[in-house]
Parts: structure tokens; C-alpha cells; sequence
């Protein structure tokens, strides 16, 4: 499923014209970014858990040289699935 499949299904729904059920979706998609951001965790009963974890850094191989390269720390999004998605 894409964005505009999303999108799609809003209007089906709820029969708000494309342009609101775009700007609808733009905006949650764009509040999860912003909390995200601001290392907030995002809770959604019944869904699932968004959070950021740090990553450690470590040692990676290039595949084409067989190379050693140093991969620096950084921060990873995770999802952590609710009990009604976890039962599909």
C-alpha cells in the first residue's frame, strides 16, 4: 500500500473531496515526521509503537572490494506492532 492508496481509501470513507483527504493524510504523516524528529514516541492503541533508537556504530564490508568501512552512529525508527495487528 502507497500514499495514494491511503489517500484513495479516505475518500471512499468518507466521501471529503481528494484535495482535504490529501491534505488530511499530508498532515498526520507530517505531525509523525515532526515527533519523530523531536525523538517523541508515537502510540497508536491497537496499531503499534514508533520510536527512535540509537545505533551503534560499528565495522561493514563494501561488497565490491571486500573493504572494511567504519559505519558512523546515527538513530533508527522502530515500530513495535499492537496486539490487534500482532492476531492478523
Amino acid at each position: 500500500m502507497i500514499k495514494l492508496d491511503i489517500i484513495n481509501h479516505v475518500v471512499e470513507r468518507t466521501g471529503i473531496p481528494r484535495t482535504k483527504a490529501e491534505a488530511a493524510v499530508d498532515a498526520v504523516f507530517n505531525a509523525m515526521k515532526s515527533a519523530l524528529q523531536r525523538n517523541d514516541r508515537i502510540e497508536l492503541r491497537g496499531f503499534g509503537v514508533f520510536n527512535i533508537k540509537p545505533r551503534k556504530t560499528g565495522i561493514g564490508r563494501n561488497p565490491r572490494t571486500g573493504e572494511e568501512v567504519s559505519i558512523p552512529p546515527g538513530k533508527a525508527v522502530r515500530f513495535k506492532p499492537g496486539k490487534d495487528l500482532q492476531s492478523i
